[in-house]
């Protein structure tokens, strides 16, 4: 890893995690009250999967606990539902019961409220860093992202900037001709006047890199915890409110939004930070995979010292069986020691 000091934060460091309950029949509802024939929405952004659980959060928060004892205050975002972590807290690592917090919707949207209810993981991560009393050195998890391993705060902060996990990437042109194709045949052949392109993992990102200011390539980061200093992207906000309110204004997902991670991203490395690490993952997408897939991604974290952090995606597409084997090694590694 590149670092322009070999001093670790000196700022507390807080982590926040963003959920929703699939299962929540009042959220459900809600959600299809804004599906309509005629609802733009960007291809896949609604469906269940999006929105589904099978207790990720549970190992995504006592991940954190155990193995990055240091983070101050834990917030978990989500939309007026409680996640119920609290007695999974109290049984392993009851002393941190005090540094969960639940941060609804409406706190990180307060001023904004014309843009809620939201089904957008993108606008609402566009949000996180407006909750209030979070440390300006910050780490967004996804639910579905887990610690594998000790973490310590240089592996996050140097210098009191973030590490950025990820590398440099030209034009994504080729995403680009794409998606320009799909949508001509599906609007003028097909007949689908309300089709939209995915919102592309990459294309958020080059979204982003533009809005930095960067013009032929783009840093693209992983599946992993994501380290944010809030200072910088409030800055820019507040200077920049129209391009906030613009991407907010989408329910579901929208190809021509920008992600928050990259913006952050983006901002941090035209500002002259070098601190660039690899990203130490393994990414685990168990549902319809070979024999042997979740054993093969199992031994490569048990084995492989310098991963950190895994990826378990969709899990909930699974059988019980594959739920239960990746669950179950979660369960081991979470424990105190």
């Amino acid at each position: 890893m590149k670092t322009q000091s070999n001093c670790s934060s000196s700022q507390p460091i807080d982590a926040v995690v963003a959920w929703v309950d699939g299962e929540n029949l009042a959220l459900a509802a809600k959600r299809q009250k804004y599906l309509t024939d005629t609802t733009p929405i960007a291809n896949s952004s609604a469906d269940p999967t999006r929105f589904a659980s099978v207790n990720e959060i549970k190992y995504c928060v006592l991940s954190i606990i155990k193995f990055a004892p240091f983070v101050r205050n834990i917030f978990i975002v989500t939309d007026k539902v409680d996640p119920q972590i609290y007695d999974d807290v109290k049984r392993y690592y009851p002393e941190r019961l005090s540094s969960i917090r639940i941060v609804d919707h409406t706190e990180i949207f307060e001023g904004f409220e014309e843009f809620l209810p939201t089904f957008n993981s993108i606008t609402i991560g566009n949000m996180i860093w407006r909750i209030k009393d979070l440390a300006n050195n910050f780490v967004y998890f996804n639910d579905d992202t887990f610690l594998v391993r000790s973490i310590n705060p240089s592996d996050w902060f140097v210098g009191d900037r973030p590490v950025i996990r990820g590398h440099w990437a030209g034009i994504p042109l080729h995403r680009m001709l794409w998606n320009k194709l799909l949508t001509t045949i599906n609007k003028n052949i097909r007949g689908q006047k309300n089709y939209q392109p995915r919102a592309s993992f990459h294309m958020g990102q080059w979204n982003s890199a533009r809005l930095a200011g960067y013009k032929w390539r783009y840093f693209t980061h992983s599946h992993t915890p994501h380290t944010v200093g809030k200072q910088v992207v409030a800055d820019f906000f507040a200077k920049n409110l129209q391009i906030l309110r613009k991407n907010l204004a989408y329910r579901f997902r929208n190809p021509s939004q920008f992600t928050f991670i990259a913006l952050s991203n983006h901002l941090q490395l035209i500002g002259g930070n070098s601190n660039i690490a690899k990203p130490n993952l393994i990414y685990m997408q168990p549902h319809n995979r070979y024999n042997g897939y979740i054993e093969h991604k199992i031994k490569l974290c048990e084995q492989n010292p310098s991963i950190k952090y895994i990826c378990v995606q969709s899990l909930d597409l699974c059988s019980p069986k594959e739920q239960n084997r990746v669950l179950g090694w979660l369960e081991k590694i979470i424990k105190p020691l």
